[in-house]
């Protein structure tokens, strides 16, 4: 029997790690454009993940891909996925 591939449909964020300070936790600052509609102008916008990082391998400042999971905790809903590199 063949083994089909299945559409992934979970969100991934590349984002620099802000905070290390919890066990099995980094807390992932992501920043994105958007375009205001009205006035067509573009403004930055961030948003803050908590990502589960077993063992605590991300450093502080480094560059991480996250994806969605189940939900691992109250407010951990992603894991990081690999580590890109140090950002400057």
């Amino acid at each position: 029997m063949k083994q089909e591939a299945v559409k992934n449909n979970r969100r991934r964020f590349t984002g620099k790690v802000v905070s290390t300070k919890m066990k099995d936790t980094v807390v992932v600052c992501v920043e994105s454009y958007r375009k205001y509609p009205k006035y067509e102008k573009f403004f930055l916008q961030k948003a803050r993940y908590q990502a589960h990082d077993p063992g605590n391998t991300a450093t502080l400042g480094e560059k991480v891909v996250i994806e969605e999971c189940a939900p691992i905790s109250k407010h951990k809903k992603f894991k990081v996925v690999e580590r890109v590199g140090k950002q400057s």
